[in-house]
């Protein structure tokens, strides 16, 4: 079955920086648009970046300039890195993948951003 695993958050102090990654199985990786999204406590999930298969990337206002999504499609694991994090950074991170209106999402994983 189709899984995606996310990793990497934590609790980072601001103006720090963190890599999040999301390993995928079960799909044919390399076909897939990968992307991130977060949602924080109380709030709608809001997308936050997104790179295609043939590697085309998108982001959105709130992380343009201090952020990079990159895919490893042998390891099929796609990462966010976010520099320079604020406290309304703080959310959790979800992995989608997506293809021709299949969408599959991962089950997140916390980031905290708080002296």
């Amino acid at each position: 079955q189709v899984q995606l695993v996310e990793s990497g958050g934590g609790l980072v102090q601001p103006g720090g920086s963190l890599r999040l990654s999301c390993a995928a199985s079960g799909i044919t990786f390399n076909m897939y648009a990968m992307g991130w999204y977060r949602q924080a406590p109380g709030t709608q999930r809001d997308f936050v970046a997104t790179i295609t298969s043939g590697g085309s990337t998108m982001y959105s206002d709130s992380v343009k300039g201090r952020s990079t999504i990159s895919r490893d499609n042998v390891k099929k694991t796609v990462f966010l890195e976010i520099k320079n994090l604020k406290p309304e950074d703080t959310a959790v991170y979800y992995c989608k993948a997506a293809k021709y209106g299949l969408e599959y999402w991962g089950k997140g994983t916390p980031v905290t951003v708080s002296s």
